[in-house]
């Protein structure tokens, strides 16, 4: 995603040759899903087809990057293969704007919509014990009367969210400053923001691990607990394997500084893996206020 040539002198667009890493990521994940499908049916033979397709993927995928920034590094991309990587990484956040607003979309239906509709007069005679509140955290006392779902208690902002959106925030600063750091081509400045700003996102997934643990040892609250537990762990959830992606990226990134990857014109690379990680910063913002807040 960088070339360390002069603007203009690789050609127009680069054709790569026909590739088999298409095809091989395509089967790898073929028999995640196929593995996956099976394990939670309660197959023994699942977990292994998961884990030899996920380790099979990662390998090609290895193979596929590694190429990439070989060509990258051997002056083949153009400022048209550069900015078609800007549109590529641009779409790609977009439709991840569009996988979040879903989540957000039912977590305001069931609150705004759903729960009013079953609490109103035309619904008691049908569930005449229901009540209209949320978050639904009793079995047989909120909104489960028919104890479908067992008592819990909800997750407030205090402390340990809190903690988490104060590292996510300082990532963001940090990165930041890495980023200024290598438009000023001071490449050691540069590896020690990044280094620091991928250790807050590890810290980030650690405390929400640690918050995870918290939520079904010693609050009850599971993806089972009614519509709140559902809403909770898949916005949460989502959010941290996004963190993780994002991590990896920094990462990676990171090891290409000290390989004397970029230059202060020509880092894309570095620049969409900064893009994702603000957008996650962001969506985290958006769930802190209306996860734990209200």
């Amino acid at each position: 995603m960088s070339a360390a040539t002069k603007a203009g002198s690789a050609p127009y667009y680069f054709v790569p040759s026909p590739s088999r890493f298409p095809v091989q990521a395509a089967f790898g994940l073929l028999l995640v899903i196929i593995g996956t499908s099976a394990w939670f049916n309660d197959y023994d033979w699942g977990r292994w087809v998961f884990f030899v397709g996920l380790a099979g993927w990662l390998v090609v995928i290895y193979q596929w990057f590694r190429q990439s920034i070989q060509e990258s590094e051997g002056g083949l991309y153009s400022d048209r293969v550069d900015l078609s990587y800007r549109w590529s990484m641009s779409w790609f956040i977009f439709s991840e704007v569009m996988f979040f607003a879903s989540f957000f979309g039912a977590l305001y239906y069931a609150r705004v919509h759903t729960l009013p509709m079953l609490g109103d007069l035309d619904h008691q005679l049908l569930w005449p014990d229901f009540k209209a509140i949320w978050p639904s955290a009793g079995g047989g006392v909120t909104a489960s009367p028919a104890n479908t779902v067992e008592p819990f208690s909800t997750i407030g902002p205090f402390w340990l969210p809190t903690i988490n959106t104060a590292l996510l925030l300082t990532s963001g600063v940090t990165l930041t400053i890495a980023h200024h750091a290598l438009l000023d081509n001071r490449r050691g400045t540069t590896i020690f923001w990044m280094w620091l700003t991928v250790i807050l996102g590890a810290t980030f997934l650690c405390v929400q691990a640690f918050e995870y643990i918290h939520a079904y040892s010693d609050l009850n609250l599971k993806l089972s607990s009614g519509i709140y537990g559902s809403t909770f762990f898949m916005l949460t959830g989502f959010h941290g394997f996004h963190v993780f992606v994002g991590m990896l990226m920094l990462l990676f990134i990171t090891l290409r500084l000290m390989k004397g990857h970029f230059t202060p014109k020509r880092h894309f690379g570095f620049e969409g893996a900064a893009w994702y990680w603000h957008f996650v910063d962001v969506v985290w913002l958006g769930l802190y206020m209306l996860v734990y807040w209200l």
